[in-house]
């Protein structure tokens, strides 16, 4: 069985080979800085997206993008409010994603929620 930390790692690298595939550009993956952390940072022609990944092995306790809640959402702001002053970047728009990864038995399904808040 993979741990908790393996199980996520998967599932931010399917989510950026999703989006890879969708001629995204990945800036980071798993960006941190102090205890602020964003799962994938990329650029889709002039937006900045801020993507956070949820990873499932079961539906179990819930869909995965169903974890990212008000207080999750306001973490994921001041995390991309500290990026953007430390790169001292002023994007035209700014996005803020979340990619739904579920790892079955019967393989991987994944959600991209753009958008989403």
């Amino acid at each position: 069985m993979a741990s908790h930390h393996d199980l996520g790692k998967k599932g931010e690298q399917l989510a950026a080979n999703f989006l890879l595939r969708k001629h995204y550009q990945i800036l980071h993956i798993n960006w941190t800085s102090g205890k602020k952390e964003i799962d994938i940072i990329a650029r889709q022609g002039g937006t900045l997206v801020f993507v956070e990944v949820k990873t499932r092995s079961t539906q179990f306790f819930g869909m995965p993008e169903e974890a990212v809640n008000g207080a999750k959402q306001e973490l994921l702001l001041r995390a991309a409010e500290h990026y953007l002053e430390q790169y001292a970047l002023q994007p035209d728009c700014i996005r803020f994603d979340i990619i739904s990864v579920t790892l079955g038995v019967g393989g991987e399904e994944i959600v991209h929620f753009e958008d989403a808040f």
